[in-house]
């Protein structure tokens, strides 16, 4: 779902841009980008998702408002102001996305160990504690019957 999501809001801002592009022109475009003030914050944390770290994505100023932008509002188009919008939300959602396959691909990574050493434990381990066993059951007997042969032996 989160990634049908990321693939719209994809979509939805090359088309915006596209037609910002046709509006304003592409070296209008890119002189608007670089007059950007500052960039979105992200902060990397950690949590514990079922004892696997996972990183969770903290990010501030990725949407701003119209004044806060950098260009001027009197100069260009509303088509402008839609492609900027889109753009950013694209940028919350690609973070978002980020932060769930990241977390994904962790726990999956967690799971192929974990099955590894379950295959381990059952094609490996577990035979061979068994035929330990069996071995020391069947050497316990052994020494069983010597000891009570060699029982009869003394009271003969």
């Amino acid at each position: 779902n989160v990634r049908s999501e990321l693939d719209s809001a994809y979509v939805l801002a090359n088309e915006k841009i596209g037609l910002a592009k046709a509006v304003e022109g592409a070296v209008a475009i890119k002189s608007i980008a670089f007059a950007l003030k500052d960039v979105p914050h992200i902060e990397l944390e950690s949590k514990n998702v079922m004892g696997v770290v996972v990183p969770k994505i903290e990010s501030s100023q990725v949407r701003k408002d119209l004044c806060e932008r950098g260009y001027g509002i009197i100069g260009t188009s509303s088509c402008l102001d839609e492609a900027v919008e889109s753009h950013e939300a694209l940028v919350e959602k690609i973070i978002v996305a980020a932060e769930i396959e990241t977390a994904i691909k962790k726990l999956l990574d967690d799971i192929e160990r974990t099955k590894r050493r379950v295959n381990a434990l059952e094609f490996k381990v577990i035979p061979e504690l068994t035929e330990a066993e069996r071995f020391i059951e069947l050497r316990l007997e052994e020494m069983e019957r010597e000891n009570t042969f060699r029982l009869k032996r003394i009271k003969a």
